[in-house]
Formats: C-alpha cells, sequence, structure tokens
C-alpha cells in the first residue's frame, strides 16, 4: 500500500523553514561595517579639524570674547562699547567707505579687465607674450607691488616726471596725498597685480568653449558681439562665479599695499578695516576696539560671500 507524500518523514537534504523575522545578523553586520567605516573616515580626519580647531576656531573664538572688553589694565566687561565706536570715530566710518571702494574696485576691475584681455589674447599672434605681461605682476607679491607703484605716485615719481617732461606738468599732483584720490590709485594699483589670475581663468573657460557652438551662432547670423553676449558669456559663467568670489574677499582683506603705500595715511585718510584693525590694535594699543574690528570684518566677508555663492550657485526648482 503506498503512502502519501505527505506522510513521508523530511529528509536531511529538504529546507528548513526561515523564522518569521528573518536573521538579523546581515543587518548586524552591514550596520557593523557602516560604524567601522565611519570610524576609519573620522579618524583620518580628526587631525585636520584639530588643526583647524586650534588655528583657526579657538582665535576666532577668543576675538570674539575679546571684543566685549575694555583696553584698560583691569579690562572690565565693556558690553558693546567697542563696536559702538565705528558710529562715533571718524576714523572707523572712513575706515568702511574706503573698505566699500576697494571692495567695487578690486571686484570690478580685474573682471573687467580680465575678461577684455583674455578675449584679446585667445587667439592672436603674440598671445603668448601678451598673457605674460598681464600674468607677470600676479606672481610678485604684494609688498613688491607697493614698492614698484611708490616709486611711480610719489610727488617726485615716475609719474610726474613724464608728465612734467610732455608739457602736462598741470596734471602733476601728489597721487598719494589726498582723499579720494589715494585710495583710487591704489584700487588701479592692486588692479593691476590682481588682473593677471583673472586673465588665466577666463582664459581656460573660453579654451572649454566648444567651437561648434561659436560656429553655429555664426551660421544662424550672429554677430560677434552677439555671439560674445549669448553664447561665450553664459559658457563663461562658471569662471565668472570664481574671479569674482576671489576679487570679492581679497578686496575686503587688503592690507599689504594699503600698508606699504601710505601705512594708512595722510593721517587715517585710506584706512580699510583691515589696516584699521592692526592700527588699532598694535599701533594704539587697544586689542578691544581692534578685536571688534576683526569680528565686524570676518562677519562682512562671510555674510558677502555666502550671499554672493548662495545667489549664483542657487540650483532651479529649489
Amino acid at each position: 500500500m503506498s503512502t502519501s507524500t505527505t506522510d513521508r518523514p523530511a529528509t536531511g537534504g529538504s529546507r528548513r523553514t526561515p523564522p518569521v523575522g528573518g536573521d538579523p545578523r546581515p543587518a548586524e553586520r552591514h550596520a557593523w561595517i557602516g560604524r567601522r567605516e565611519r570610524l576609519t573616515a573620522g579618524g583620518f580626519m580628526a587631525p585636520s579639524v584639530l588643526l583647524v580647531a586650534v588655528f583657526l576656531l579657538a582665535p576666532f573664538v577668543w576675538t570674539i570674547h575679546r571684543s566685549f572688553f575694555a583696553d584698560t589694565r583691569t579690562s572690565p566687561f565693556s558690553w558693546f562699547d567697542n563696536y559702538t565706536r565705528f558710529a562715533s570715530d571718524p576714523a572707523l566710518t572712513r575706515s568702511i567707505q574706503n573698505t566699500l571702494l576697494w571692495v567695487v574696485g578690486t571686484v570690478v576691475l580685474p573682471f573687467v579687465l580680465g575678461l577684455a584681455i583674455a578675449c584679446m589674447t585667445d587667439a592672436t599672434r603674440f598671445s603668448r607674450l601678451a598673457r605674460l605681461c598681464v600674468v607677470l605682476p600676479y606672481a610678485l607679491s604684494g609688498s613688491a607691488v607697493a614698492v614698484v607703484w611708490n616709486f611711480m605716485l610719489t610727488t617726485d615719481g615716475a609719474v610726474n616726471q613724464v608728465l612734467t617732461s610732455v608739457g602736462l606738468d598741470s596734471f602733476a599732483q601728489g597721487w598719494l596725498l589726498t582723499w579720494p584720490g589715494n585710495t583710487l590709485v591704489m584700487i588701479l594699483a592692486n588692479a593691476w597685480q590682481a588682473t593677471g589670475v583673472a586673465v588665466i581663468l577666463f582664459l581656460v573657460g573660453l579654451q572649454s568653449i566648444p567651437p561648434e557652438t561659436l560656429e553655429a551662432g555664426s551660421l544662424d547670423g550672429a554677430g560677434s558681439w552677439q555671439q560674445f553676449r549669448h553664447i561665450v558669456l553664459p559658457q563663461l559663467k562658471p569662471v565668472s562665479i570664481i574671479v569674482i568670489g576671489m576679487s570679492l574677499v581679497n578686496g575686503l582683506k587688503s592690507f599689504d599695499l594699503i600698508w606699504v603705500l601710505t601705512q594708512g595715511g595722510p593721517g587715517r585718510a585710506t584706512e580699510t578695516l583691515a589696516v584699521s584693525m592692526y592700527n588699532e590694535t598694535f599701533l594704539e594699543l587697544r586689542p578691544g576696539a581692534g578685536a571688534a574690528i576683526a569680528v565686524v570684518l570676518t562677519v562682512i566677508v562671510l555674510a558677502a560671500s555666502w550671499l554672493y555663492l548662495r545667489r549664483q550657485l542657487d540650483v532651479k526648482g529649489e
């Protein structure tokens, strides 16, 4: 008599029904591997984080703390007295004005000049020589640039001597003696140096533009200006963001060129916030006021950079 297959005992090779909840060991092993990878990554990052905390964050926190104390020997807590100095001290008011002039000049001039020179030297016969002449000042330090321009801009300097020799002595003047002319000529000196890196970046952007797009625009009847406006400029937007961002930060923290040329003078007429910070801390011996200027300058730099990059790099639809 045959036995039903359902009544046969289970053999050794038959499958066992897995537990209802499943085997938890693979999930635990995956979680442990993830924790180990995070710990490994954290171990590699720890030295960099420690260095940033020790040499950047800790001094900044101490600067904020010091800005709320007076400059007397006992250094009592003075609340916002060091910050209200911005509204009452004419030198700091002029420093803010100069800083704004520097920001505008150091953003506009390198951008416009760098883009123009890059476009003019992109495919010319003497492009390499022209690029070398423009980029060479960027290899100099700010102090070296200041020495060169000091030779040119002093009362008996090269500029006045050239003007006198060609009969234009009425235009000769003390270029570094009156405001705002002294600030403007220093901005020109800074642009002479800073234009080099803008030219390099714009040349990289121009050479990355596919020639087919320009040929297609030409076939559609677009002139040179229309091609530049509607084809070249939009494709240079990533490079433009970098150039403007670098120029913005450099303009806000300009120090070495101003210090070598005028030391913030005459009087304190050409000081920017960076120069005022140094002057208040080390020359006037008011570390609380200098700390307040440093905090204000840092907030301005971070806010300007964040607002600019947030606007330029904002993803559509977010």
